[in-house]
């Protein structure tokens, strides 16, 4: 199989494959490049493309139906989220996560995830009425991840999951802790994809959410807290066979 190849990319600023650039093109580009990116992290995290499996640009664009320089950008960005490394030469493939990387993972999301979930109940109870529309799609991830557990669809129930820890961040509303979990969000998405989800995780998601909805900061960090260590435990017992 062939390496993914970088040539011609970032040259003097020209364009990889020899057009000229202008107009609306940039940002055209960058929407193919963020549609790329999302669609390959699904496959990294539904395991379409497993751990370990090299990707190749040219086959990658062509199963996306689109040109290599979207593809590419994507690829690189995925390298900066962790779900991809480098090869020594050329091309990337999809990382393998050791036991160290999901200790090392938790170690940083546990504090995050904890302040997360204060910032969202404390801006809960100064919210002004009617301002609800966030606590609203917090509880849809909660309902989504219900009915997905209870169709067995795997895929939707760690999409919902993801999306609950996300909102959580945006209802905070700190731009800099929204930037931060950015990093680590397709590195937890592909974790929670992984694992098992024991029920008692997701009725410990319903207890974070009742906390934020009530705006007690106290109870929602130590409901946070508690759910990410059983997480921790959880993802080393499913992938290190843990006692």
């Amino acid at each position: 199989m062939a390496y993914v190849t970088g040539s011609g990319a970032g040259q003097g600023g020209a364009r990889a494959d020899g057009a000229p650039g202008g107009g609306a093109e940039p940002a055209e580009r960058t929407s193919l490049s963020v549609r790329a990116r999302d669609e390959v992290r699904q496959r990294i995290v539904d395991r379409r493309y497993p751990q370990g499996a090299r990707l190749v640009e040219r086959e990658v664009a062509q199963e996306l139906r689109m040109s290599r320089v979207p593809v590419r950008e994507a690829l690189r960005a995925l390298v900066a989220e962790g779900l991809l490394e480098l090869l020594p030469h050329s091309g990337v493939r999809v990382r393998r996560l050791e036991r160290t990387d999901v200790e090392h993972l938790y170690e940083v999301w546990e504090p995050l995830a904890v302040q997360a979930s204060r910032l969202a109940a404390r801006r809960v109870a100064r919210a002004a009425p009617g301002e609800e529309s966030r606590l609203a799609a917090l509880r849809a991830c909660l309902d989504r991840a219900e009915q997905a557990a209870s169709d067995s669809e795997g895929s939707r129930e760690v999409a919902a999951h993801t999306a609950f820890h996300a909102e959580i961040v945006a209802l905070g509303g700190n731009p800099m802790l929204h930037r931060t979990m950015e990093q680590l969000g397709g590195q937890l998405q592909l974790l929670f994809g992984m694992r098992e989800e024991p029920a008692h995780m997701r009725a410990q998601h319903a207890v974070m959410y009742r906390c934020i909805a009530a705006g007690d900061e106290d109870s929602a960090a130590a409901s946070t807290l508690l759910h990410v260590r059983d997480s921790r435990a959880v993802a080393l017992r499913s992938l290190f066979d843990d006692a």
